[in-house]
């Protein structure tokens, strides 16, 4: 079973403090700061599609793409109610994304590329990305920084919605800095049954160098790391950093 397949249904409910308005608020804002007019998006690793979405109903055309069937499938039931401009979905692995033509601005939220547990993994999606960006277009994307991943071993956590109860577990590794959660899954059925499901997730801690230098080599520039959606650069406990790079 592949990350989220059992979660899907559920995502949006037990992800209610994502901050996807403000995170798509703060998106179009560096959009304005990008060399070029920004008129097509892709999202990377959309997941259940929200900022696809949200793009979209700003008048973005945007492409977007997750490796998750499940995931692919709850986000083309949310576009199915916008009356115009519904993102186009595709299954797609991130090392092998592959587009018809080049975007105008690439987008990667809610740490999905921690989920590139490899370097070639890592440094393959950078290329791909590079290659359908068009030159003087941003590639903005967060991930979970280290000393959170490091911060959650050893912990627990719960979410709850009125049909779903959520267990994480989470340990990290400091020889392979991977972060493991452990993700138990109970499902209220109509007749007050309960389904249990069992997920396991792995996120890669990749220092600030480190991404540095992998889209360096992937031929980006004028890269720029801040804190979660702040200009200001990032604190030494930051949970989150957000990473611009622009083709030139």
């Amino acid at each position: 079973m592949s990350s989220y397949d059992a979660l899907a249904a559920s995502y949006d409910g037990l992800m209610v403090d994502g901050s996807y308005l403000k995170r798509a608020d703060w998106l179009e804002r560096l959009f304005k700061k990008s060399r070029i007019p920004v008129e097509s998006v892709l999202d990377l690793a959309c997941g259940t599609g929200t900022i696809a979405c949200l793009l979209a109903q700003r008048g973005y055309r945007v492409i977007a793409t997750d490796v998750s069937e499940e995931m692919l499938a709850q986000a083309s039931a949310k576009a199915a109610a916008l009356e115009e401009h519904a993102p186009l979905f595709l299954m797609q692995s991130m090392p092998r994304l592959r587009l018809a033509e080049p975007v105008d601005a690439v987008v990667s939220t809610v740490d999905s590329l921690n989920y590139l547990t490899r370097e070639r993994d890592i440094r393959e999606t950078f290329r791909r990305v590079y290659r359908w960006l068009k030159p003087g277009g941003q590639f903005i994307f967060d991930v979970n920084s280290p000393y959170k991943l490091r911060r959650m071993d050893g912990q627990m956590y719960m979410d709850e919605t009125e049909d779903s109860f959520c267990v994480w577990r989470t340990f990290f590794s400091e020889k392979t800095r991977i972060c493991t959660y452990q993700v138990d899954l109970f499902r209220l059925n109509e007749d007050g049954s309960w389904d249990r499901e069992f997920e396991e997730h792995r996120e890669r801690a990749w220092s600030e160098e480190e991404l540095r230098l992998f889209l360096a080599d992937a031929g980006f520039a004028q890269v720029t790391v801040t804190g979660d959606l702040t200009l200001k650069a990032p604190r030494e406990e930051e949970d989150r950093l957000i990473f611009r790079a622009t083709k030139l």
